[in-house]
């Protein structure tokens, strides 16, 4: 088996970060519980813990210091105070709002991983292609 270009505790914050937020179980369980405060909770401070492990303190501030990225920092932790404060679903549609500005560089990078997937890869990339989140390899954020 290959082994991964992470680090051990790079490994352990993908595990944070997916725990967290990508397909993970306290976002995804907090959705399906009628927007469970707690779980969702839970899954921000998840995911910000696995990204600070992955990239490290130093960049995690710097990457959600960025002029360019402020709108969608105050947008992401507003919306993670809404949701402490019990306003779940408006909370979290802010938050989502915010993520979509700091990640949405990175849509076209994982629409071209997406187009790579087996069964369902030609099916995603006809729906990329309309949508127009297809970018070269030129336009990567980073």
């Amino acid at each position: 088996m290959p082994t991964m270009w992470l680090s051990d505790s790079q490994k352990i914050g993908v595990a944070f970060c997916s725990g967290g937020m990508c397909c993970g179980f306290f976002l995804i369980g907090g959705v399906l519980l009628f927007f469970d405060r707690a779980m969702l909770a839970m899954g921000n401070i998840l995911f910000l813990i696995g990204l600070t492990i992955i990239i490290g303190p130093a960049k995690t501030l710097a990457f959600f210091a960025r002029r360019q990225k402020l709108k969608g920092t105050a947008a992401f932790f507003f919306g993670l105070l809404l949701i402490l404060m019990r306003w779940a679903l408006i909370g979290f549609m802010v938050e989502l709002y915010g993520i979509f500005i700091l990640f949405g560089d990175f849509l076209g990078t994982i629409a071209g991983f997406a187009r790579n997937i087996p069964v369902v890869g030609p099916w995603i990339g006809i729906l990329v292609d309309r949508i127009g989140l297809g970018g070269r390899a030129s336009d990567l954020p980073v």
